[in-house]
């Protein structure tokens, strides 16, 4: 009961109702609201669909992939749209806060799936988290108990590894679940292996566990096995706890590990180098103060509404865009004919990030000569590089997209054939895609990953006539409130669940 509760008040609180205009559509008392999202009170069947009625969602088979929807395709968007916030810094800034012995809040912190699954861990670890519209306020228990954590959260999320990092400074050893997320071939961890074993953390793999102890060990200097972005941050998770001084060579300056490092610096944690490749950072050895931190915008959820509207031909206005983080796929799209207005730049809540509006207008787009490929920051962002895909169908000429970072996610943007388009799969890595193509209505499955999900959506919205898209669990793993947004814009887009 206390999961179907916590599951309703989710989903109330996203929908933006209290628990008092919920009971009123029920026709009870906000008491018993209460009691039913504490899971202190049994619930019937036939409550479950009055519920289900009142907040959209189909809560007797709410389960991860159960979601579909449909959509009517070919309408022009219009209107305003806000940039909301990253999923990547979320994940990040909630396994930061295992660091703080005091009370960390975040501000416009997403409701998310990838969000629920790292605040479930950490409350069957001890930690108190308490939700207030788009704040929650993170209170660390005196020790932490992982003999209760939750397997099946963890399993869920790859972010899980960056638990390792911050936890070694508050428990000598302890295991962690082996981590999931979206399934896009082989990715190892082995560089976070490589990166923690400098601070004289041994992690020993099971077939279901990560086996993690320590040994006193200081850290001068590390090379990362890799640029990536998760491993960036675990190292400065690690470094940040020691009162020494720790210099990461080959780091990685992304979007999500600078928003890493100004959460740090307010924790007191000397940082050089943010948004370079070498970071030089002095911890602090019992990091206990009280820290309110306000989370940056995500560039992946501006592109998605640039695709969106390049796609449908639309005039749009998105705001608060991460400009340092897009100013490359602006450069492409502009080569390509893209026409879009920009406003002058303003700074984000957190004083760092710097922001613009965008104002986009319906172009004729043309494929560019040179292949499209991902990179590190200050490169094309490697979850960018999806979008480029659904737009090169509407492009004229041939478009070669190499995806050399992951070893399956290329084979997904052949799905865009099922709606019309006209691909040729190279090999794992590499498609060519010819345009312009009008694209065709069907019924799809979303692959198990993110990105290449929702450029599948945003090709339905291109697409004159009637899709459905099911178990949309992927996308909604790092989207807040897609399908509302996109209603807002003037899609027709809604939940397919029966009631």
């Amino acid at each position: 009961m206390k999961n179907i509760g916590q599951s309703i008040a989710d989903l109330r609180e996203t929908k933006g109702m209290t628990q008092a205009v919920l009971a009123k559509a029920l026709k009870t008392t906000q008491s018993a609201i209460a009691r039913i999202e504490s899971g202190n009170q049994n619930v019937s069947a036939d409550m479950l669909r009055r519920i289900s009625k009142a907040l959209g969602k189909n809560l007797i088979t709410l389960s991860p992939g159960t979601v579909n929807i449909e959509i009517e395709g070919g309408k022009k968007l219009s209107g305003v749209i806000e940039t909301n916030t990253s999923k990547n810094g979320a994940v990040g800034l909630l396994c930061a806060s295992l660091l703080n012995r005091g009370t960390t809040t975040l501000h416009r912190m997403p409701r998310i799936e990838e969000v629920h699954r790292i605040i479930e861990v950490l409350e069957s670890i001890g930690v108190r988290v308490e939700w207030q519209d788009t704040t929650i306020k993170i209170t660390p228990p005196k020790r932490f108990n992982l003999k209760k954590i939750n397997v099946e959260a963890a399993r869920r999320t790859r972010s899980i590894v960056m638990f390792i990092g911050p936890l070694i400074h508050s428990l000598e050893k302890f295991s962690l679940p082996q981590s999931g997320g979206c399934k896009l071939g082989s990715r190892t961890v082995r560089p976070h292996f490589y990166a923690l074993e400098n601070f004289g953390i041994n992690i020993e793999t099971t077939s279901e566990t990560y086996e993690i102890s320590r040994t006193p060990a200081k850290s001068n200097e590390i090379v990362l096995y890799e640029s990536g972005d998760t491993v960036t941050e675990n190292t400065l998770f690690a470094a940040a706890g020691m009162a020494d001084t720790t210099i990461i060579k080959y780091a990685s300056a992304n979007y999500m590990v600078q928003e890493v490092c100004f959460f740090l610096k307010e924790l007191g944690v000397v940082i050089e180098g943010i948004g370079t490749t070498t970071l030089t950072i002095t911890g602090v050895a019992d990091i206990n103060t009280n820290v309110e931190y306000t989370l940056s915008e995500d560039p992946t959820d501006s592109m998605f509404f640039i695709a969106a509207a390049i796609v449908t031909n639309s005039a749009i206005t998105i705001t608060r865009c991460p400009i340092d983080f897009l100013e490359l796929e602006l450069l492409k799209l502009e080569k390509m004919g893209f026409e879009y207005k920009k406003s002058k730049p303003y700074l984000s809540h957190n004083g760092v990030t710097k922001l613009v509006d965008l104002i986009t207008k319906p172009s004729q787009l043309k494929a560019l000569h040179e292949k499209i490929h991902p990179a590190v920051y200050p490169g094309l962002n490697i979850d960018n590089l999806p979008f480029f895909a659904v737009i090169a169908t509407q492009a004229e000429g041939q478009t070669l997209i190499h995806d050399w970072v992951y070893e399956k996610r290329a084979i997904y943007f052949t799905e865009l054939d099922k709606l019309g388009a006209e691909t040729v799969l190279a090999d794992p890595h590499r498609i060519y895609i010819t345009g312009p193509t009008p694209l065709k209505p069907a019924e799809l499955i979303c692959p198990p990953a993110l990105r290449p999900a929702t450029i599948l959506l945003i090709a339905m919205l291109g697409a004159k006539g009637h899709s459905i898209l099911r178990n949309i669990y992927s996308i909604n793993r790092g989207y807040e409130k897609l399908i509302e947004r996109l209603t807002s814009l003037g899609a027709k887009v809604s939940y397919l669940d029966e009631f």
